[in-house]
């Protein structure tokens, strides 16, 4: 932390959240600058993310996941291949009457989420720490993917835990036009949104995959 005031980074994320036009709480801003310096701690022993300097952090991690809050819809929705908890842990913070589930296979990424939970205290959280292919549950309203998988794979391993009327959300940088030509069988394209990420270079894009 030495690296840059705690100010900075509240400073930084408050601006970020402004410019993606979001209506997020001080207790939420909070809640999401606590997260940020539990994995800025956490991910000098284990490795977490390979983004180091807590202002990138900031940008590629916090409003990264924030820029699709826009776009949760539901009761019940599931991050998979959720590594340190993202976008799913800012998702729950942000939607506190949402039932919010990370699934990550990695012991060490859903150590720390448990970690986060209970300092955070987010009752509306379960972590779950297993492949994603072994998981049958109820099916959720939304499956959520940030760089986890191809399309392809997403839908073939993920399929079973989407309800048929739910949705597939899964964020990309580059319009994936190859993956998209590959989608499984039964599967559509809904929509595509263009994700203007503040303080990030490259392009996003989230997609919205659904049942024919």
């Amino acid at each position: 932390m030495n690296q840059y005031a705690q100010g900075d980074l509240e400073s930084a994320l408050k601006k970020g959240i402004k410019t993606l036009g979001l209506d997020i709480s001080e207790q939420q801003i909070d809640l999401l600058i606590n997260y940020l310096h539990l994995l800025i701690k956490w991910n000098k022993a284990y490795n977490l993310t390979a983004v180091r300097k807590p202002l990138d952090m900031v940008n590629r991690h916090l409003l990264d996941s924030l820029s699709i809050v826009p776009y949760i819809q539901g009761k019940r929705i599931i991050d998979v291949g959720s590594g340190p908890g993202l976008p799913g842990i800012p998702l729950a913070i942000c939607y506190p009457e949402l039932s919010v589930t990370t699934l990550d296979s990695n012991g060490k990424k859903t150590r720390f989420q448990q970690q986060v939970k209970t300092e955070l205290a987010l009752e509306n959280l379960t972590i779950i720490n297993d492949r994603v292919e072994n998981c049958q549950f109820e099916p959720f309203d939304q499956v959520i993917s940030r760089a986890f998988a191809s399309i392809e794979d997403m839908i073939n391993w993920t399929h079973q835990l989407c309800k048929k009327e739910g949705v597939f959300l899964a964020m990309k940088g580059l319009y994936p036009e190859d993956e998209l030509s590959a989608l499984p069988d039964g599967f559509e394209l809904k929509t595509c949104h263009r994700l203007q990420v503040p303080e990030t270079e490259g392009e996003r894009h989230l997609l919205v995959l659904g049942r024919h």
